[in-house]
């Protein structure tokens, strides 16, 4: 059984490999649960991405790896990579030809397969419960094998840096032992995560010079090192890296692959993908964390939506000139883009850059910049907050530049009922009157909270005039309260994240209390989204 792949599998030239491993370690994440689904689905992201190789688990350690590996080679044909089954050496006292494990590694399909192995000698004497000559038999018998089956092996040594500053002529017989069997490469495992890049340079360049064989890094980042200890490796002539997809892994988890990639193609001048891949890398990323369901990191390195964003006016002043004289790199290369934050730190760069970003023109109209300023500081001095807010920014901004408020509805009044009945159940209720088109209207709604009964309720009031209305969903809600004299009495800032399913734009309202605030933000998604969807203003 052989997983499908087309002829040029390796597009990128074998002599560097970028080694993913998200669906196996990635996966021991804490909050991470991945169906056989999921796991096809993002060993197709990481193909289309160009890593080498895909590790996707163990076959035969539990059924849904199993089931992927005979998924994988019916579903997915390889463009770039190679799919890896992950195993263990022998047992001890057996036979590779006849462990179990061992062959549903064969049976997986899989052409590539890796094996961990302990080169850790008190590992070996107290997890193993074997002697140390044992165990570098069990390397040796173990890819010798798997190599007679015509696989192609890596060997995974487990705890090989603590291991090696206890024992290093010991660690370093389990790498001859697995290169002398016919490994193509020896991956040293930084597995404990407690390493620094000297350390890590300084071992790997020893071991190369002493073994002779072709290794590889696998850094955990218990110390926040792990993707300058992948680079300290390569620097000491590592060719192989490990690492997974926005770092997931166990405990504060693994060498994150797309930081790593980057600065390999970026800063050391490697392609290690295919032509062109690098700017698909912030879509994939992202992607990726949909499938995981987890929140992508806004400050990611490379691909965070904040990875490129500037807020200081010193900044933008000179990123007006050029932007290369606060960007490392062009934003564009991985696949991001620069983006202007407005708030109380904003000077007129600033808002001249965020008005471009918006497709707002603001020509040389020092006057009308110099009020924006004092507009924005202003309302961020009252609670405001239109960095996380653009939405709200660009109304404000066509307010000063048009003279006048976008408005398709002018408010008479609302209200919210929450009624706290006898059987302890509560009921929200909310009542909207505005104008919209020259009619007055009044509406009610009900909803699971007094702000989702009054969105209903502005709905409903709304759509019959407003149909494009009816696509528009609230996706995030988020309250703060901000400084006051008392708890009870503090100001209150809401943020509202609305899409009209091709885009998602966010709102502020500050107020007395969190339903006024969100009022105010519920008033601002509306016609921004009536904005979006190319609506005149009529009021």
């Amino acid at each position: 059984m052989t997983v499908k792949a087309t002829d040029d599998a390796s597009r990128v030239d074998d002599s560097f490999h970028v080694f993913d491993t998200t669906l196996r370690d990635g996966a021991q994440r804490e909050g991470i649960n991945l169906t056989v689904a999921d796991k096809l689905t993002i060993a197709r992201h990481l193909d289309e991405f160009g890593v080498g190789f895909i590790e996707g688990g163990w076959p035969g350690a539990n059924p849904r790896d199993t089931e992927f590996f005979a998924r994988a080679q019916q579903e997915i044909t390889f463009r770039n990579a190679q799919l890896v089954a992950f195993g263990a050496t022998r047992r001890a006292g057996g036979v590779a030809a006849e462990d179990p494990q061992v062959k549903a590694l064969v049976a997986s399909g899989a052409p590539v397969v890796t094996i961990v192995a302990k080169s850790h000698d008190k590992h070996v004497e107290r997890a193993l419960r074997t002697t140390l000559d044992e165990n570098v038999e069990m390397v040796r018998d173990t890819v010798a094998f798997l190599r007679e089956q015509g696989r192609r092996v890596f060997v995974d040594c487990e705890h090989f840096f603590d291991g090696y500053r206890a024992n290093p002529e010991y660690a370093k017989a389990v790498v001859r032992a697995a290169h002398g069997a016919g490994a193509d490469v020896v991956v040293l495992c930084d597995t404990n995560g407690g390493m620094l890049p000297a350390q890590i340079q300084a071992v790997v360049a020893t071991v190369a010079a002493d073994t002779g064989a072709r290794l590889g890094i696998h850094a955990q980042d218990d110390t926040g090192c792990a993707v300058a200890n992948t680079l300290a490796a390569v620097d000491a002539g590592a060719t192989h890296v490990q690492c997974t997809a926005n770092g997931y892994g166990e405990r504060v988890g693994n060498a994150n692959l797309f930081p790593v990639v980057a600065a390999l193609e970026l800063k050391y001048g490697k392609q290690v993908l295919p032509e062109g891949a690098l700017r698909e890398m912030t879509r994939i990323s992202h992607a990726i964390a949909e499938v995981v369901n987890l929140t992508p990191s806004t400050h990611e390195p490379y691909v965070g939506v904040s990875a490129f964003a500037h807020k200081a006016g010193l900044h933008a002043s000179a990123i007006k000139v050029d932007p290369d004289l606060y960007q490392h790199i062009d934003p564009d290369l991985v696949g991001n883009r620069l983006r202007m934050l407005v708030s109380d730190m904003a000077g007129r760069a600033s808002i001249e850059l965020k008005g471009k970003e918006l497709g707002i023109d603001l020509g040389d109209d020092r006057e009308l910049v110099g009020r924006v300023v004092e507009r924005v500081k202003e309302r961020e001095l009252r609670g405001y907050s239109y960095e996380a807010a653009d939405a709200s920014f660009e109304l404000l901004l066509r307010t000063e530049v048009d003279g006048k408020v976008p408005r398709f509805f002018r408010t008479e009044s609302w209200r919210a009922i929450i009624e706290d009945r006898p059987d302890g159940t509560h009921a929200n209720e909310a009542t909207v009157k505005l104008w919209a088109k020259g009619e007055r209207i009044v509406a009610t709604a009900e909803g699971n909270g007094p702000v989702n009964a009054l969105d209903r309720a502005l709905r409903v009031a709304l759509e019959r005039i407003h149909p494009q209305l009816a696509k528009l969903e609230l996706v995030d809600y988020k309250v703060r309260i901000l400084e006051g004299v008392h708890g009870t009495e503090s100001t209150t800032r809401v943020l509202v994240s609305t899409t009209d399913g091709t885009g998602e734009w966010s709102t502020v309202g500050v107020g007395e209390n969190v339903i006024a605030a969100s009022w105010q933000a519920l008033e601002d998604a509306y016609t921004y989204g009536l904005l979006r969807a190319g609506v005149e203003p009529t009021d």
